[in-house]
């Protein structure tokens, strides 16, 4: 049995960045019905979501971090992610590859970091601006839920960050791992599971 001694903690801890990973152009030009990668019904309606996100962030002056996965076309940097169940995506020079930048309200001043992994962390200078930025809590939205949003948020778990998913802006592979994601998170961060109205709320009580 553990023993709840844990100091509640605010939705948002210090300072925040919106951290808005891979809404990517392809979510929203390619309708194909078998895709590279598995998307759970109503993806691409929780990614448009996420645009109230970036409004709110923008209006109050939260920075906007946009993660981008990128591969070159010769596939070098793929390692063992085909391994999976995944097939080839997010090649450089592939308008799918693009940020949504269109839909989802980029501004001049918001950053774009490009990845070659899952996680944000990894082999990227996100931690850089992180710090150079002062933040303090990480408030993640996008997908994949069971990808990408997660092992970023462990990464930044285990780097002391505040990290916050908000549930109805992000989607999996499937509705079974985007809550199986959504329970591991929460697992290592009490109240890390947020709606978008009480992330939105807390932006704007900033």
């Amino acid at each position: 049995m553990t023993t709840k001694t844990k100091q509640a903690r605010k939705l948002i801890e210090g300072r925040p960045a919106l951290i808005v990973i891979d809404i990517q152009k392809s979510t929203f030009i390619d309708n194909s019905e078998v895709r590279t990668i598995d998307n759970m019904p109503g993806y691409k309606e929780r990614m448009i979501a996420a645009r109230d996100l970036v409004d709110a962030a923008h209006d109050y002056n939260v920075p906007v971090l946009f993660i981008q996965e990128v591969h070159r076309p010769d596939r070098i940097d793929f390692g063992r992610e085909l391994d999976g169940d995944e097939d080839i995506h997010c090649l450089e020079g592939d308008p799918r590859t693009e940020v949504a930048k269109d839909e989802m309200g980029y501004r001049k001043g918001d950053y774009i970091v490009p990845k070659r992994r899952y996680s944000a962390f990894f082999g990227t200078d996100f931690e850089i601006l992180l710090r150079g930025l002062k933040v303090d809590t990480l408030l993640l939205c996008g997908g994949l839920t069971d990808v990408c949003v997660h092992y970023t948020f462990v990464d930044g778990h285990q780097s002391d960050y505040f990290c916050r998913v908000v549930e109805d802006c992000v989607g999996g592979s499937s509705v079974q791992a985007h809550e199986a994601a959504l329970k591991a998170m929460e697992y290592l961060q009490t109240g890390a599971v947020q709606s978008r109205e009480a992330v939105i709320n807390a932006i704007t009580s900033l």
